[in-house]
């Protein structure tokens, strides 16, 4: 997409699968995204320069994920004032579990916003970001409205469902 302003990064090509999913997201709402690899252990100047520079190049909110020991969005949190988004992502025997404690343990000074561990939280990422970007855009509100107001109808189309299959 050309001039994106979500930047959706990973620690490993092997995380894409799930990562896509909050491209999904911002492609419902319209979002012009980038998808990167960078790691914060195997490239840490990589990762670094690549969050001192995202914002000149129009940037506005980081989603990152990764998985075990799961330092990607706290480093890249470290180096920019953007928000970002930390994805736990399940790649060791501890399903998950340690990517999340890692992601969303940040020291005071250094947020991070996490979300649940995997795909769902990629999606929950993508929509966090249009969530921050709608703050200053209307066309994004509108579609987060309609989107909170699809999933209600959803809740409603499966409640009549039940309740007409237990009618006897």
């Amino acid at each position: 997409m050309s001039n994106p302003v979500v930047s959706i990064v990973m620690g490993s090509d092997s995380d894409l699968d799930i990562m896509r999913e909050a491209a999904t997201a911002l492609e419902g709402f319209g979002i012009a995204y980038e998808i990167d690899v960078t790691s914060a252990h195997r490239s840490p100047d990589r990762t670094a320069d690549y969050a001192r520079k995202a914002a000149g190049r129009g940037i506005r909110v980081i989603i990152a994920g990764a998985g075990g020991a799961a330092h990607l969005a706290g480093v890249i949190a470290a180096h920019t004032t953007l928000p970002v988004i930390g994805v736990p992502i399940s790649a060791t025997s501890l399903n998950g579990m340690d990517s999340l404690l890692a992601t969303v343990q940040m020291p005071a000074g250094i947020p991070v916003a996490t979300v649940a561990i995997g795909k769902p939280g990629a999606t929950n990422a993508g929509i966090l970001a249009a969530q921050i970007l709608g703050v200053a855009d209307a066309a994004i509100r509108q579609k987060l409205a309609a989107h909170k107001e699809k999933l209600a109808r959803g809740v409603e189309e499966k409640s009549r469902k039940l309740q007409s299959s237990l009618v006897k």
